[in-house]
């Protein structure tokens, strides 16, 4: 029998002690986001001007010259801000404290909230509650910004961000008193930020038992509980549907936020709430459509194959989709910047995105059907919660993808981070273990067997690598 000596147990009670204070402090942050949200709708409409300015103001000056700055042009300050600094550190926020720029801070959210306060409040049409809606809104979204260059450029920016404003804008003043439909089923980024939300170290816990035993309040008068992104709080397991607004802490008792392990939504409850949605996007869409829209404009393939369709075009007596025939808001077109795209760059661009998105996703899904089938008899909802394991690699892409803009724009201005590389390989290996951890916990929770366990396993590790190296290709060698 081991000996616990006076020391151990003393520091065992700090460490409990410590434990103990960092919780009451969480829970006393979810109960202050609780009492204070006018104060968070301040914010809100705060943050909506600053979007709303950066938006709109950009897009009726003149686009910059050559010898504009970031810190002297307001067009190519407001581009950095929204690619070069909101939009991935956004990304980070959701792997870090959840989704609670969706709750407190998304300018978005709050205007089809405040639309749908004063709208209509109709019930929700089933067509629009399809668990489709994220992974199609991603795709077309990631592609058309790609079509009209959203990143280089204030009018797509406008158009793809505005558009999806008004969209948003008008959802809420459709349908659902008070609610943010928009938010939950039709966002475009709605599906990645879930994805993320469920890495958190932090979430909102709900105490069923606590709850059910809330004793009921004397009189007419009972507590509501309103819950925007429509999440149903009482069966609440995970933070990815979660906006962490705070509005339902310590409700009945039984809503506190907490901490909890950053593996543990997706090794324990992912595979109970299976979605073969979330799967595409993982696989298909974060891995392949997103990645490939980060490669497409330095590929040696790209190049192959346009070149071999035009020569075709040529022969057969066609020029027109060879120029640059069609508006900036289907196609990029700047000729007084020398940047334009032809219908040829185009139908090129769909090719590659298309053929690139598939061959990775097919890859992918290949490796984690064996690593399903590795653990025992076929089975889908396995397939679907490994396919969750591969969330860390897909999450470290995207953000790279997107802060190699951060890195473009300060190396345009003479900025140069010497450290990037090291970073990036760093995050890449990180996300590519963290991975292979997750597929391990999720191998062990499926089978008893020691050896189906280290086969499903090194499957799940080739999936892994392969995420991890349809990323480094942006940044060490051109596809």
């Amino acid at each position: 029998m081991a000996v616990v000596s006076a020391s151990d147990r003393v520091a065992v009670s700090a460490a409990e002690a410590r434990a103990d204070r960092i919780d009451a402090a969480l829970a006393r942050l979810g109960t202050w986001l609780h009492d204070h949200q006018k104060l968070i709708r301040r914010l809100q409409w705060g943050v909506v001007g600053v979007y709303v300015g950066l938006l709109v103001v950009p897009a009726i000056l003149p686009l910059p010259q050559g010898a504009a700055h970031i810190w002297t042009n307001v067009t190519l300050f407001a581009q950095f801000v929204f690619w070069g600094i909101w939009w991935p550190f956004v990304l980070v926020s959701m792997v870090l404290v959840g989704r609670l720029w969706c709750g407190l801070l998304c300018p978005e959210g709050a205007l089809s909230e405040r639309a749908a306060e004063h709208g209509r409040g109709g019930a929700i049409p089933g067509w629009l509650q399809w668990k489709g809606w994220p992974f199609i809104a991603f795709v077309l979204t990631t592609i058309y910004g790609q079509m009209t260059s959203v990143y280089q450029y204030p009018g797509p920016a406008l158009l793809v961000l505005g558009g999806s404003t008004v969209a948003a804008i008008g959802v809420g003043y459709l349908w659902g008193r008070n609610k943010r439909v928009w938010c939950r089923f039709l966002c475009p980024v709605t599906g990645v930020f879930n994805l993320l939300a469920k890495m958190s170290p932090l979430h909102f816990r709900v105490d069923r038992e606590a709850w059910a035993h809330w004793p009921k309040p004397r009189g007419s008068h009972q507590e509501v509980l309103n819950c925007a992104p429509l999440v149903p709080v009482r069966s609440m397991r995970g933070a990815g549907t979660c906006h962490m607004c705070g509005r339902c802490s310590d409700f009945r008792g039984a809503v506190t936020l907490a901490r909890r392990s950053p593996s543990h939504e997706i090794v324990h409850v992912a595979g109970e709430m299976t979605n073969p949605w979330q799967s595409a996007l993982i696989l298909f869409g974060m891995l392949g459509v997103a990645a490939a829209a980060f490669h497409w404009s330095s590929s040696a393939i790209y190049v192959a194959i346009r070149q071999a369709l035009a020569d075709r075009i040529v022969d057969g007596g066609l020029i027109w989709p060879l120029e640059p025939v069609l508006p900036w808001y289907v196609l990029t077109n700047y000729p007084a910047l020398n940047d334009t795209m032809t219908p040829l760059d185009g139908l090129v661009l769909l090719i590659y995105i298309g053929g690139f998105a598939l061959a990775a996703g097919a890859l992918l899904s290949l490796c984690v059907a064996v690593a399903t089938r590795a653990c025992g008899a076929w089975s889908w909802a396995r397939f679907h919660h490994f396919a969750q394991g591969l969330i860390p690699v897909a999450a470290c892409g995207v953000f790279l993808g997107l802060s190699s803009l951060t890195v473009t724009m300060l190396k345009a201005e003479g900025i140069i981070l010497p450290f990037v590389g090291v970073l990036r390989a760093g995050l890449l290996i990180g996300a590519g273990l963290w991975a292979l951890w997750l597929g391990w916990s999720i191998a062990r929770t499926k089978t008893e067997s020691l050896s189906r366990q280290l086969a499903a396993t090194l499957a799940f590790a080739v999936a892994a690598a392969l995420g991890c190296t349809v990323w480094a290709t942006l940044f060490w060698r051109v596809l």
